[in-house]
């Protein structure tokens, strides 16, 4: 029998082993090679446990079932379904990964030993400045095998806090013949928008009778059909979310106008109530082309070359439309109706000459518990309206965003050498460049403002639209309040270089000596651009004057209640289009910028490391340290007090300014240059902000250390155990974000902004694991770990960080504080359970784990992205004609939001609700279980239909703030199916 020690048979497994070994006997009793060809589920899950089994770290393991075949339509599908990574689901697709408890960007995510940057292809997440990577440019088809690293090692690229996850592609001379390939052509269809588009992938495989040169070309195209439905508090202004009700401004709160509902006025102060009653409704494509190629030359078996590039472009407009309420503006007696505002200077209702209040009827308010422990009261529902015979008032508003030229490109190029000096030395090298560009050539849309006398609502279950109604609309036509338009573009890239060395030494327990060093170059930019409006008055340049209404099957996923209002009305996208070409016009790329929005950060990886393998009997593993220093290096745009420094005019030279010698004096900063230079659209070059460049420079040393035990109890069975300290570093807008408005009141001076001295995350990593390979294709296994994290952001503080800016009011330079982020511990505590097996020797099995992580920042609240609890639980059956699959996935509640959230937001600060100091409310996300499905039938030994299903139970993705009292926002995406044809040579 052939025997392998661990290590080796690590190595060779990573390599991508494309058939499983096996000895048989000759009738003279000689031994010979024999090759047996097992595809499918059963050979991808004998296949990654066997990876999985000899690795020295904590790994877990999902192979291809066959050339371009993993088991889910997108890989992140694949990767949940293993314990302890969890997704973020965007649309209708789960786009990044996480690993025990963590947010995607404490995940790093690696293409054959290197990082591919990331890019977004919605307008939201654009300008994010994540670090997690988006797996939605990624087809599934190009992967052979993606290996997660639950415990680090030296020898792993540096930057994943929580874990590694690394995916390899295919290697050309590993294919069994000479020439071969797939072609597979289908379609996918989605319920929700009720819409088909073809779904396309080929790859051609070949390789030279000496089997020193290979190469494969594959090219993909993949369109899908998106819809989103969704209900929400979102609104303009204050009246978006939860607030609470305070009688004393909100005046048309009365005894009298509480008559009979057994409240009086002074027992509604401090009821948590929300602000609107809001429906969206987003639709659009994912058009995703792409392909890969790779050359592999290995003219012998000391030297192997592999160079592989990939390029991957998803063409991605969408269309997002709102119809939004103004509860709160509607109570305090406001209509301010571009914006929402409710401050004093905020306009005022007017009905025949008088402000008027809308007032609370019929409340019904219960009691929640909050996460934090607090009981709070909620209005659950009311009718909110304005006394009787008064004229149509704000309600609300409604607007329709046409995102053209929206996409998201991803690429690479790595060239990995290998050579094999002699039977003991063997050295590696790597190259490779990433590039990523998330775009929107025109966000753009129209804003109305609606009018009526009154809404009624009434919240239900978090998973169900909440009812509403609205009285007293169209007898005044809604009004254009807003136009907005602009430009949008992300770039991340980095090249990188890394030469890594093994010494065998095979003295003692040391198996070998392993050294290497790593640089990389790092560069995140983001910058929007706005064009010119011609005119300033909205009056002058009216809306498209066609309308066409909402769908009329939208929200029918929701499960609203009888009679409420799913209604609504939008514009055509060329409608759109045709507007704002009307109405703006080109200027200067210089004064189209946006100065205070843009980032610009540059980031210096370099890494050294040592690492010892060791082996006797029954124990084996590793040992080593690795050395990282990370250079920042970012452009923080900072703001310049009104009136100090003259704007030049479009295509203009620059005006130097005296007293800001670096003020940037070109660019507009959303001012538009009119058609008209005359009276209020004259150029004012004092007005608006302007900014100069504060530029930084950090450096931050770190020491890893690392340990990995494996021992054998048995040859079936195993334990582990893991020591480290990993790194994570900082969200790119946290340390390079641009200043906000500066202010001074008694209490000082403050402004936001970001924190560059923010040092990178580190984690001291514990896990202990056991193993039991009792069966082919068969584990049972237990994981407890704990990781204690330090320099965990904590946004919306001040860090102690100041700033020299000027003072308009005292005309001086005074000392800021800046509000920005500052940084606390974390710690993470978990166990996770894998059970999977075949059923006896027929031809059915399962596979099952649960997993459950334990979060707590010191500041008391759950981590950002952290789910306690996933399961997921599996049931396949397979023969050499049919092979099937359904897979449950579930997870329970998380705080959600924003990867990289802004770091002057108060989502980690404090809030008095109902006279109780509280931390500020997350947006969580409710428990959520997925059902997914696939198939294959071979029709002939190389013609095979497939046909996969995801979201089959149709979920509803529910939303909410303290508790579940409080809906926050449900989504309904429908279900996805693909059907292919696959032909294989």
């Amino acid at each position: 029998m052939l025997n392998q020690k661990p290590l080796a048979a690590a190595v060779a497994m990573a390599l991508g082993v494309a058939a499983l070994p096996a000895l048989a006997q000759d009738a003279t009793g000689t031994s010979t090679m024999q090759t047996v060809e097992v595809t499918g589920i059963r050979a991808s899950m004998a296949k990654s446990l066997s990876v999985k089994k000899n690795a020295a770290a904590n790994v877990e393991v999902i192979t291809a079932e066959d050339v371009g075949k993993m088991p889910d339509k997108n890989l992140a599908d694949s990767l949940q379904r293993l314990a302890g990574v969890a997704v973020r689901t965007d649309y209708d697709e789960a786009e990044k990964v996480a690993l025990r408890g963590t947010n995607p960007d404490m995940t790093m995510i690696l293409f054959n030993g290197h990082a591919i940057a990331g890019a977004d292809w919605y307008v939201g997440d654009q300008p994010s400045a994540s670090r997690s990577t988006s797996l939605s440019l990624l087809p599934s088809t190009v992967i052979n095998q993606a290996q997660v690293y639950k415990t680090s090692q030296a020898n792993i690229v540096d930057g994943g806090l929580a874990g590694t996850i690394n995916v390899s592609t295919r290697k050309p001379l590993s294919a069994k013949e000479q020439i071969s390939g797939v072609v597979s052509v289908g379609a996918s269809y989605v319920t929700l928008p009720n819409k088909t588009a073809p779904d396309l992938d080929a790859l051609v495989n070949w390789k030279n009778d000496a089997n020193t040169f290979g190469f494969f070309v594959q090219g993909f195209a993949n369109k899908r059909y998106i819809r989103r439905d969704s209900a929400s508090r979102l609104a303009y202004g204050t009246s978006s979310g939860y607030d609470t009700i305070n009688t004393a401004t909100m005046k048309g709160i009365t005894d009298e106008s509480l008559a009979g509902s057994g409240y009086k006025a002074a027992d509604l102060n401090g009821v948590r109530m929300p602000g609107s009653m809001a429906t969206e409704f987003v639709e659009g494509v994912r058009d995703r082309k792409g392909g890969m190629v790779s050359l592999q030359f290995k003219p012998n078996q000391d030297i192997d070359v592999t160079m592989t590039g990939f390029h991957s472009s998803m063409d991605t407009n969408n269309y997002g439309r709102l119809k939004a309420g103004a509860i709160y503006s509607m109570l305090l007696g406001k209509a301010s109706l571009a914006d929402g505002a409710t401050g004093a200077t905020a306009p005022n209702t007017n009905s025949n000459g008088q402000q008027v209040f809308a007032s609370i009827r019929n409340p019904v308010i219960v009691n929640e518990t909050t996460m934090y422990g607090d009981t709070l009261r909620v209005l659950k529902s009311a009718d909110i309206m304005f006394p009787d015979g008064t004229t149509p008032q704000y309600i609300g508003n409604s607007e329709g965003f046409y995102r053209d030229g929206a996409n998201a490109t991803a690429s690479f190029l790595d060239l990995d050498a290998k050579w094999r000096v002699n039977q003991d030395l063997t050295i590696k090298g790597l190259l490779s460049t990433t590039r990523g560009v998330g775009k929107t050539d025109a966000d753009q849309g129209l804003t109305y403002a609606s009018f009526g006398t009154g809404v009624s609502y009434a919240l239900g279950s978090v998973y169900d639209a909440p009812y509403v109604k609205y009285y007293g609309t169209g007898q005044k036509p809604d009004e254009l309040v807003v136009r907005t338009i602009s430009g949008l573009k992300s770039v991340d890239k980095e090249r990188s270089a890394q030469l890594d060395g093994e010494y065998r030494l095979e003295k003692g327990w040391i198996q070998s000596i392993e050294g290497g060093l790593r640089f990389s170059d790092h560069h995140r930019d983001s910058e929007r651009r706005y064009p010119s409006y011609r005119n300033k008055s909205l009056a002058a340049t009216p809306g498209p004057t066609s309308t066409i209404p909402w769908p009329s099957d939208f929200g029918k996923d929701l499960n609203g209640p009888s009679g409420w209002d799913n209604t609504g009305y939008t514009f055509r996208p060329e409608d759109l289009k045709a507007y704002f070409a009307a109405n703006t016009k080109e200027t200067s790329d210089q004064f189209e910028r946006r100065i205070g929005t843009e980032l610009h950060v540059r980031e210096r990886q370099s890494a050294i490391y040592a690492q010892a393998n060791y082996e006797h009997d029954k124990w084996s593993g590793n040992f080593g340290l690795r050395f990282v220093q990370t250079r920042v290096n970012a452009d923080v745009p900072t703001p310049i007090p009104p009136g100090k420094c003259e704007r030049a005019a479009p295509g203009q030279p620059a005006i130097p300014c005296a007293e800001y010698p670096g003020a940037i004096s070109t660019t507009g900063e959303t001012l538009s240059y009119y058609d008209s230079q005359t009276g209020e659209e004259k150029f004012n070059p004092l007005a608006g902000n302007m900014y100069y460049i504060t530029k930084t420079d950090r450096r931050f040393n770190n020491w890893l250390p690392s340990l990995n035990v494996r021992y054998e109890v048995t040859k079936d069975m195993l334990v582990r155990f893991g020591a480290s300290r990993t790194i994570g570093r900082q969200n790119y807008n946290i340390v390079g974000a641009g200043f906000g408005t500066p202010g001074c009141d008694a209490q000082g001076c403050r402004v936001t902004g970001p924190n560059p001295d923010l040092k990178p995350l580190t984690a001291d990593n514990l896990d202990l694991s056991w193993a039991w390979y009792f069966a082919n294709r068969s584990l049972v296994a237990v994981n407890a770990f704990y990781s204690r994290i330090d320099g965990y952001a904590k946004t919306g503080t001040s860090g102690g960080t100041t700033i020299d800016l000027w003072d308009s009011a005292s005309q001086s330079l005074k000392t800021y504080a800046v509000n920005t982020s500052s940084q606390q511990g974390a710690r993470i505590k978990g166990i996770e359970l894998s059970y999977e097996q075949p059923f006896g020797k027929t031809d059915f099995g399962f596979t099952s784990n649960l997993s459950r992580a334990k979060t707590k920042v010191d500041d008391g609240r759950p981590m950002v992205g952290a789910s306690e609890w996933a399961a997921n639980l599996g049931f396949y059956y397979e023969n050499n004609t049919v092979s099937t699959r359904l897979v449950a996935n579930y997870r329970s509640e998380y705080v959600s939001g924003s990867t990289a959230p802004a770091p002057t937001a108060n989502s980690q600060g404090l809030s008095t609700v109902a006279g109780i100091l509280m931390p500020t409310a997350p947006t969580m996300a409710a428990p959520v279980t997925t059902l997914a499905f696939n198939a294959s039938y071979n029709i002939t030994s190389n013609l095979t239909l497939t046909f996969d299903a995801t979201n089959l139970t149709n979920v509803r993705r529910a939303y909410y703030r303290y508790s579940d009292q409080e809906q926050s926002k449900l989504d309904a995406i429908g279900r996805q199916y693909y059907l292919n044809l696959k032909y294989k040579f």
